[in-house]
């Protein structure tokens, strides 16, 4: 049962509706432009065709210069470096096969780059993963802009990766897109067992082969990390903006469901290719936007989609902004409790019920808009199910109408939380995003002198030489997307944490970002404007009064306007952020990036 739609979510539909009225125009009319009434290899020249499938078995081009049958691209993420990505080695020949089955083609359009986060966290490396977003994009147009594709299928699940591909598939919005996800690796060790062996080795009380032990225990195998961090936030987004297939996001890789599921979407690739107004442009429109943030809101999704889900909105030209999420946040429960926010892993979730009870749970509160397009037709209902093997044949069915496990995932009725647990902080020092739905109330509101960092391996050295022992905020600036890239600061968990535990009020302010991974600390992250663009977290002192408050959602710096403006802020040394490990190559995003509010994206221009 589908519920009216909520005024919120009406309203702030409309909004972006409006907002975005010029923008999604010139966008649509790009998409007309491209759209041709018959195959994309229709009247293409003689030697073009030949290049296009000179390696393609002999019955393959067969079908093709009939142009008759669709041709698919495959565009793909993998490499066998990341655990998530490793099972795409052999989707390329499934498709190939299930396409031909289905009297198609499909081909390798090209592959983009995929870079692991958890590899590089407070590495050089890390300050190209945000902008490793933008260059999958490129790829991902380099790759369909052969022009002899029907339809997409898109190979990619971790951080930057999903975002990235949907915002090239977005430049071919007159062609169905189907992402085909390849599932969370099964449970390991504990997450809570994993976080305290961290906090135990950032205190010394362990050494860096118990650490190792205990983090290989946790990433063990093939598949997706089985927090609920970016990567799986990108599944749960796909799935609910209707561009998987019902519940195929949190299936274990290398089961017969899911090489079922694979060959399904391939089936579901071709028939969509062989009817009218399926692009993926048509498809992503505000409602299913909105949609994609009330599903970051209701599992407790990661802070780094507002930048992705802005940036992927801005693909389709869609303008969205901080005060949507924050408005949407404050009428959409909380129903998941998966780690950070909770002890339980994806596995877990998927278990108590998935996505299918999830989106069932939204849709009958009227959180969801239901009249959108997905790649099983119109209707978001069509998602309220789970897949199964039924004799052998993949079928879907209803899912139960209670969780199986109230702990991780709830009904609407009784929620974790009344709000969705991701706030718009708003004050003298500019506007930021918080994750409050790990943080325990008494930690919401931290009111604590300043210690100024322009890295976060100066923080770390503090907390080793015990100089943290005593409430403050950390406030880490010269980390946005213009001072160095935007990289996550996710080695500061352990030691906030430490310092939290022991009964110290501790929070932080940062224009960089926090990751997938924020937790009970109290984080105001993604501050725009950042520090090298004028924002005043570039003029902050030690010892300055600064008040971070979840409930009143406001940031404020207690120094008074008088003493600010006489102030100089430090000329900041980013001489270390500009070489090596590739950084050279990437100054020219830096310079160009936008505000992470409108998506730290050197692709589009600022508003």
């Amino acid at each position: 049962m589908t519920s009216p739609l909520h005024p919120t979510l009406a309203a702030v539909t409309a909004r972006i509706e409006q907002r975005s009225a010029v923008t999604r125009q010139a966008y649509l009319a790009v998409v007309a432009q491209a759209k041709k009434p018959g195959p994309y290899r229709g009247g293409m020249g003689c030697a073009n065709a030949a290049h296009a499938y000179a390696a393609m078995p002999a019955n393959d081009k067969l079908v093709l210069r009939q142009e008759r049958q669709p041709n698919l691209g495959v565009i793909t993420a993998y490499n066998d470096m990341l655990s998530a990505h490793q099972p795409y080695e052999h989707y390329p020949e499934k498709i190939r096969a299930a396409a031909r089955a289905a009297g198609a083609t499909a081909q390798v359009a090209g592959g983009v780059p995929a870079m692991c986060d958890g590899v590089t966290q407070g590495e050089d490396g890390m300050e190209l993963s945000l902008f490793s977003r933008d260059v999958i994009a490129l790829a991902t147009a380099v790759g369909l802009s052969h022009n002899v594709f029907d339809a997409a299928l898109f190979l990619g699940v971790c951080d930057k990766i999903v975002p990235g591909l949907l915002m090239g598939a977005l430049q071919f919005g007159h062609l169905p897109a189907v992402f085909v996800p390849a599932g969370p690796m099964t449970s390991g060790l504990s997450n809570d067992d994993k976080a305290k062996v961290r906090q135990q080795y950032a205190q010394g009380l362990v050494s860096r082969e118990v650490l190792l032990e205990a983090e290989q225990a946790a990433y063990h195998s093939a598949g997706t990390c089985t927090f609920y961090g970016t990567a799986n936030s990108n599944q749960m987004l796909m799935e609910i903006m209707g561009l998987h297939l019902p519940g195929s996001s949190f299936v274990n890789p290398s089961t017969p469901l899911r090489e079922a599921l694979t060959v399904e979407a391939v089936k579901r690739a071709v028939a969509l290719s062989q009817q009218a107004d399926t692009g993926v442009g048509h498809q992503i429109n505000a409602q299913v936007i909105v949609n994609g943030i009330v599903g970051l809101l209701a599992t407790g999704g990661s802070t780094n989609h507002t930048l992705h889900i802005v940036a992927m909105a801005r693909a389709a030209g869609l303008i969205v902004n901080w005060d949507d999420f924050a408005e949407l946040s404050a009428c959409v429960p909380l129903l998941a409790r998966v780690y950070p926010n909770g002890s339980a892993d994806v596995n877990h979730f998927q278990a108590a019920g998935g996505m299918g009870f999830l989106i069932s749970q939204l849709l009958s509160a009227g959180l969801l808009h239901e009249d959108v397009h997905t790649l099983m037709g119109q209707g978001l209902h069509r998602y309220r199910v789970e897949p199964w093997l039924n004799q052998g044949v993949l079928a879907w069915r209803e899912v139960p109408a209670r969780s199986a496990d109230d702990a991780v995932l709830r009904p609407v009725t009784q929620p974790f939380s009344a709000d969705g647990g991701l706030r718009l902080l708003q004050g003298n020092l500019g506007r930021a995003v918080v994750k409050v739905s790990a943080v325990k109330p008494e930690h919401r509101r931290v009111r604590a002198p300043a210690v100024v960092v322009t890295d976060q391996k100066q923080l770390t050295a503090l907390f080793k030489q015990g100089q943290l022992e005593r409430d403050f905020i950390a406030v880490v600036r010269n980390q946005g997307p213009q001072a160095n890239g935007m990289p996550e600061l996710h080695r500061l968990t352990p030691s906030l944490s430490v310092l939290q535990d022991k009964g110290f009020h501790v929070a932080l302010v940062t224009d960089g970002r926090m990751s997938g991974a924020s937790g009970k600390v109290p984080a105001a992250i993604h501050l725009s404007p950042e520090s090298v663009n004028g924002g005043l977290i570039g003029k902050v002192q030690d010892g300055d009064m600064i008040t971070l408050d979840c409930d009143t959602q406001t940031l404020t710096l207690e120094v008074s306007e008088a003493e600010l403006a006489a102030r100089t802020a430090p000329t900041p040394d980013l001489s270390g952020n500009q070489h090596g490990t590739g950084r050279d190559l990437f100054a020219l995003f830096r310079t160009n990036a936008t505000l992470a509010e409108e998506g730290a994206s050197p692709l589009f221009s600022p508003l």
